[in-house]
């Protein structure tokens, strides 16, 4: 019960704001009980009705969640407060931050063509010479290009048009494990996430086939490059996605190809499966730079315009410069050379640890991308394992929903010779733990 903070109100909005406040100063912290309705309603001296608006209020903004006779809790993810990541500990070589090496990275240079004086662009959101070198990219991909948008990254595109499609309470097909911004994202708009187990090949069907029996309104997927699993669709696992999808053709399709130019792999897209209702969402942040949020989304009619009307009432479009920029860099060879260093060094690095690991019989996953996924009993004594010997890893509680426990290794910066040393590290502190805890 949360018996450290005092909330005060007497009436719904005021109650409500009173918890709000104390979540987000951090009083209030996830998994925090308030107090029961009549409870609480006794000692402000308002009805039980007056209390139970403020809770449901709260309920719809993501903040608190009801879990039955275990009453109201505050989110593990409130949406006033959203997780961050730990901080690096000094001293320690970061392979948990699952960013790109900057030194495959293009240098930033804002574009010499300034949009001139002070005017909207609300009438023409999309640069012309951008949107057809995105379109000519989708296609060559197998995406169909007949409608397409712009925004501020994946996560920005989906929390506008999960605003549009769902609501609170809805249920989300999401992979697990999976990208833990974006289970955040999901929880903190009010919505369930249900799980989907993937392997090697991505989402597997018969997981995909359950969630859509349990009434998922949305399905969210990664084709290449999964994080953190490193799973790859091949043709076969994408035709088997797509007739498991025939059972429901109203369901959104979100397919969120991040990594796209240095994936390492080949795109097998469920958007040429004639599915009704999807998006391809590609971003620019793993190959051109992190500071570039900016996203190209190829999707159906239906889609669009509800995206794009959304977008419309809020920041109305993507900054020209950012567009301007972007194409920039799209466009020119030497940076599309950059690139191609970039993916096949992220490949030999993969490739690189995963065998070291396999030598010292520890099984990993990474078919693709920047990211390995390492299966382990305790994570968190192979963190802190590793963290004694100089490695920060990220724990996989982040991004499990019921998947077995892991912990996931970034290797953008590990160079072969590295990951040699850490997979001796690794088996080491593996040793430590049987020892401990037994085998």
């Amino acid at each position: 019960m949360a018996t450290q903070y005092a909330i005060t109100g007497t009436t719904a909005k005021e109650i409500a704001a009173s918890v709000e406040r104390g979540v987000s100063d951090g009083s209030l912290g996830p998994g925090a009980a308030l107090p029961p309705v009549r409870r609480l309603a006794d000692d402000l001296g308002v009805s039980p009705g007056t209390v139970a608006t403020a809770y449901k209020e709260l309920r719809v903004r993501g903040i608190v969640v009801t879990r039955g006779r275990g009453g109201t809790v505050v989110a593990e993810v409130p949406s006033v407060a959203p997780r961050r990541p730990p901080k690096v500990p000094e001293g320690l070589r970061d392979l948990a931050g699952g960013h790109p090496d900057p030194a495959l990275l293009p240098a930033l240079v804002p574009p010499s063509r300034l949009s001139p004086g002070a005017r909207s662009h609300r009438s023409m959101p999309k640069l012309a010479r951008l949107e057809e070198a995105v379109r000519d990219r989708l296609a060559r991909d197998g995406v169909p290009v007949d409608h397409v948008t712009f925004a501020h990254g994946a996560l920005d595109l989906l929390a506008r048009l999960f605003s549009v499609e769902l609501r609170p309470g809805d249920a989300v097909a999401m992979e697990d494990p999976g990208y833990h911004h974006l289970l955040d994202l999901v929880a903190a708009l009010g919505l369930r996430a249900v799980p989907v187990a993937v392997d090697d090949e991505g989402m597997r069907p018969e997981a995909l086939e359950a969630a859509l029996r349990a009434g998922v309104r949305a399905v969210v997927c990664s084709p290449r490059a999964q994080n953190p699993y490193g799973g790859s669709f091949t043709r076969a696992r994408r035709d088997a996605l797509v007739e498991v999808l025939r059972t429901a053709p109203d369901v959104l399709v979100v397919e969120n190809d991040h990594a796209s130019e240095v994936a390492g792999a080949p795109l097998w897209t469920l958007t040429s499966g004639g599915h009704a209702r999807w998006v391809h969402v590609r971003t620019v942040s793993k190959f051109l730079g992190t500071d570039l949020r900016w996203a190209a989304a190829a999707c159906d009619a239906t889609t669009l315009a509800r995206h794009d009307g959304r977008l419309l009432l809020t920041s109305g479009w993507v900054s020209h410069l950012l567009q301007e920029t972007v194409h920039g860099l799209m466009t020119d060879d030497s940076t599309r050379a950059l690139v191609a260093r970039a993916r096949d060094a992220y490949a030999l690095r993969r490739t690189a640890l995963l065998g070291e690991l396999s030598a010292r019989g520890i099984a990993a996953h990474g078919a693709s991308g920047m990211n390995l996924w390492v299966p382990v009993r305790d994570e968190s004594a192979v963190v802190n394992g590793l963290r004694s010997r100089g490695w920060w890893v990220a724990a996989g509680a982040r991004f499990r929903l019921a998947s077995a426990p892991g912990v996931r290794i970034s290797v953008a910066e590990l160079e072969p010779s590295d990951g040699a040393l850490l997979a001796g590290d690794f088996a080491a502190v593996l040793g430590e733990s049987q020892a401990t805890y037994g085998g």
